[in-house]
C-alpha cells in the first residue's frame, strides 16, 4: 500500500494550497506541513517553494509526482490480482473512439471465446482522458489513435491504420482525383477538440500550411455515427480511418475521395506506464490483443 504521506503530497499537488488539502484530506494544516516535511527529509531536497503567493512544484517534486502516480497504479493492479485469484479476471482499458467503436469489438469477441475467465471493462473516451485514467490506476493500457508524449510511457505499435476523405454517394467528389486544396470549397465535419482523428487531421493540414478554418464552414461532433450520418446525407466532407468508414464503403453509403499525394497512414498505440513492475501482464496482453 501507498505511505499516507505520499497521498497527502499527491492532494498538495493537485490543489496547491496547504489549507485547502488539509480540508479535502480531514487533517490540520501542520499535519500537511510535517507530512512534507518529512518527504523532503527522505528525498532530499524541496518539493515546493512559493513564487509570489503561488505554491509551485519543484523539478524533484515533479519527478516524485510521476514515479508516486506509478506506484499507486501498481498498487491497484496488485489488489486487482490478489482478489481475482486468477478465477476470473477483469481487464480494465481505455480506447480512443474509432479503435474502441470500429476495432476492439471484433477482438474483444475472439479473446472472449478463447479466455472464458476473462472479462473487460472498456472506457471509450478522448487521449487526454484516458492518460489521466492511465495515470491513476483506473485502467491498465489504453489504445490510441492520437498523438501522446512517448517519453513519458511504455508504448508498443498495435496497427498502422490508413487515413482518408470521404464523401456521399450524392457527392460528385466520389468521381475523379483532386489535391487537397480543391476540398476547401466543402463543408468540413470534424470531431471535437482532444479526439484523436482531429488532431491528425490538423497536424495534416499544417503540414501543407492549410487549416480548418480554410474549409468553407465547419461542423464539429463529439459523435462518429453522426458524422457518418450527416456526410452521407452529402451535407459536408470528413477525414477519418479506414477501419471507421470501412462498411459503409463496403454498402456504398459513404466514397473514399481520391486525393493527389495523400498516402497517410498512422499509428495505432498500445499505451501503459513507463516501469511498471507490471510491464510484462501488459505486454502479454498486448500480444493476446494483437495477435
Amino acid at each position: 500500500m501507498i505511505d499516507f504521506r505520499h497521498k497527502t503530497f499527491l492532494e498538495l499537488c493537485k490543489v496547491r494550497n496547504y489549507t485547502k488539502t488539509a480540508e479535502n484530506l480531514h487533517m490540520t494544516q501542520p499535519a500537511v506541513t510535517q507530512h512534507i516535511k518529512y518527504l523532503e527529509q527522505i528525498y532530499g531536497g524541496k518539493l515546493f517553494i512559493y513564487s509570489g503567493k503561488n505554491l509551485t512544484i519543484t523539478s524533484k517534486g515533479k519527478k516524485l509526482y510521476e514515479y508516486t502516480q506509478r506506484m499507486i497504479a501498481d498498487s491497484k493492479k496488485i489488489e486487482e490480482m490478489v482478489i481475482s485469484h486468477n478465477e476470473n479476471i477483469t481487464i480494465s482499458f481505455g480506447a480512443t473512439l474509432t479503435i474502441g467503436e470500429f476495432v476492439m469489438p471484433s477482438i474483444i469477441s475472439r479473446v472472449m471465446k478463447e479466455k472464458k475467465n476473462l472479462h473487460f471493462n472498456m472506457f471509450v473516451e478522448n487521449t487526454k482522458s484516458l492518460l489521466l485514467k492511465l495515470q491513476s490506476g483506473e485502467i491498465s493500457f489504453a489504445l490510441l489513435e492520437g498523438f501522446f508524449d512517448k517519453s513519458k510511457y511504455g508504448y508498443k505499435l498495435f496497427r498502422k491504420e490508413q487515413f482518408i476523405s470521404v464523401c456521399s454517394s450524392k457527392s460528385p467528389l466520389k468521381n475523379g482525383k483532386y489535391a487537397l486544396e480543391e476540398l476547401l470549397n466543402e463543408r468540413l465535419i470534424l470531431r471535437e477538440k482532444g479526439s484523436g482523428t482531429r488532431d491528425i487531421l490538423e497536424q495534416i493540414l499544417h503540414e501543407v500550411n492549410l487549416s480548418k478554418d480554410n474549409f468553407k464552414s465547419i461542423i464539429e461532433i463529439g459523435n462518429m455515427s453522426a458524422i457518418k450520418e450527416l456526410v452521407a446525407q452529402d451535407l459536408g466532407i470528413t477525414f477519418m480511418y479506414k477501419a471507421a468508414a470501412q462498411k459503409d464503403l463496403v454498402n456504398s453509403e459513404l466514397y473514399k475521395i481520391n486525393l493527389d499525394n495523400f498516402e497517410v497512414n498512422r499509428e495505432f498505440n498500445f499505451v501503459y506506464l513507463k516501469d511498471s513492475v507490471h510491464e510484462n501482464i501488459y505486454l502479454k496482453w498486448f500480444d493476446l490483443l494483437s495477435k
